[in-house]
């Protein structure tokens, strides 16, 4: 199969974070047919994570890609560079990263926690997790990608972020957090050349997290949605693609909305 130079991935070393299934799984699946060298970091699914580095094998094997799955916790700094130490050591450094991992959150708006029901802990669990594990990531990633003077980070949040069609409010905060993260990186680091993006899906489906939700909700949320169904997790991968490659160099401090149309930016 011929690949377009354009996207330019071949053998650019991508880290994935919460990637043995999911979203993330899709992601660096993606990334391998287009011939990179994936490393998926998951929390404690060895089986899934092992299936994950297969598909991955598979599907970069006509461009030459390559995978292998790493366990380490986001959320612990130490965990994280020993994770980031061993890929330099392995892979010689880290050219891209998603950061996809994220507390579990089950999406279904008949059992959300109203605000009333919530704690502040609930809140600061959520930011923990989305902004907490992203901040530890790119500490450790950094100063890998300031040697080479090139790098491009993802980070995935939601569509909730400009449309809270549902108000789940600590994980929709602690996404539209992590947006403001992101941001004031990608103006820190532009001058390094080093990029930084926001991806934000609609509700993904089937999901760990969204497999619960009511088959009438889904049904009236794909009404409403001018592409009229929802997105599945390989719909998420292409603009994460676009977004680590040459084709989006001259892109920073953006957040694609990917949800068939729902919220229009």
């Amino acid at each position: 199969m011929a690949h377009s130079s354009a996207m330019n991935l071949r053998g650019k070393v991508v880290l994935v974070t919460g990637a043995s299934r999911g979203i993330g799984a899709a992601i660096a699946t993606a990334f391998a047919r287009e011939g990179a060298t994936v490393v998926i970091n998951y929390l404690s699914n060895d089986a899934a994570a092992q299936q994950t580095v297969a598909a991955c094998l598979e599907a970069g094997e006509a461009a030459g890609g390559d995978a292998w799955a790493v366990k380490a916790d986001v959320g612990d700094a130490q965990a994280v560079q020993s994770m980031v130490d061993s890929i330099a050591l392995d892979a010689g450094g880290v050219d891209i990263v998603v950061n996809n991992a994220f507390r579990p959150y089950a999406f279904d708006p008949e059992s959300r926690q109203r605000f009333d029901d919530l704690e502040w802990g609930h809140y600061q669990s959520q930011f923990d997790g989305a902004v907490g594990a992203t901040f530890n990531v790119c500490r450790a990633v950094l100063p890998l990608m300031r040697q080479r003077a090139r790098g491009s980070i993802v980070n995935i949040v939601s569509n909730l972020v400009e449309h809270p069609v549902v108000a789940y409010h600590d994980y929709s905060t602690a996404k539209s957090a992590l947006v403001g993260f992101s941001r004031n990186l990608a103006s820190e680091l532009g001058p390094q050349g080093i990029r930084v993006n926001c991806v934000a899906p609609g509700l993904v489906y089937p999901t760990q997290g969204t497999q619960g939700s009511k088959e009438s909700f889904r049904e009236s949320l794909m009404a409403a949605t001018p592409l009229r169904r929802l997105a599945r997790p390989e719909d998420v991968a292409g603009p994460v693609l676009f977004l680590a490659s040459d084709l989006s160099s001259f892109m920073t401090g953006q957040v694609l909305l990917v949800d068939g149309g729902l919220v229009m930016r």
